[in-house]
């Protein structure tokens, strides 16, 4: 990437941006063109450039699914920074970004899963609350992810999602999810269990 562009995405220089799209109209499309690259919209969502960041969406909606070299998109680098915010306001222009997979096969509601971010977890489910169905390259729900990490309180906030909330085929799908196997061939009850039987069984009683 263009130095230049680099520095205006870091400082969110919005003014910036648009001299250097004014000197070649093609800027944008030439990185577009490349297929796993770090847009302007990663460096903006990395920094917490919130408005440069929207500016971006608004010009090359395509750079909020590209995935940079190591496997990101821009919400889940904003995200790695602490930049909620940001992840919001993306979320507010296109909500199916939630089920936007990176780098092993995770989208944002599994990293909001693995780092116990329960605020994020519950926009999330809010607004697309299908992103619960992804699995990870691991074949991981994101059940599987709350207890491999010992995020409980991530682990029940999903099972009251699956069993409260309304959407064709809720049933089907908690319980196809409870009996969902990994790569290792664990299932959500297996991981509980092997963590600690008493709370496997709780949670047995919770989800049935």
């Amino acid at each position: 990437m263009d130095h230049n562009l680099r520095d205006a995405s870091e400082q969110g220089n919005i003014d910036a941006l648009y001299s250097l799209i004014a000197i070649d109209p093609k800027v944008l499309d030439k990185i577009d063109e490349i297929p796993f690259v770090e847009t302007p919209l990663h460096i903006a969502a990395a920094e917490g450039q919130t408005q440069f960041a929207m500016e971006m969406m608004m010009l090359k909606p395509s750079f909020a699914r590209k995935l940079s070299p190591n496997g990101f998109t821009p919400v889940l680098l904003a995200m790695h920074n602490n930049q909620t915010q940001l992840v919001r306001e993306l979320l507010a222009v296109h909500k199916d970004l939630v089920c936007a997979q990176g780098r092993g096969g995770m989208n944002p509601l599994h990293y909001a899963v693995k780092t116990g971010n329960l605020l994020l977890l519950g926009t999330f489910l809010g607004v697309c609350l299908k992103s619960i169905e992804d699995v990870t390259s691991l074949s991981e729900t994101a059940m599987h992810i709350a207890l491999k990490n010992e995020m409980l309180h991530a682990f029940q906030l999903l099972v009251g999602w699956l069993r409260w909330a309304v959407f064709k085929n809720a049933a089907f799908w908690g319980k196809r999810m409870l009996n969902w196997l990994d790569l290792d061939g664990n299932s959500v009850l297996h991981i509980a269990a092997s963590k600690n039987e008493p709370q496997a069984s709780f949670f047995h009683c919770v989800l049935y």
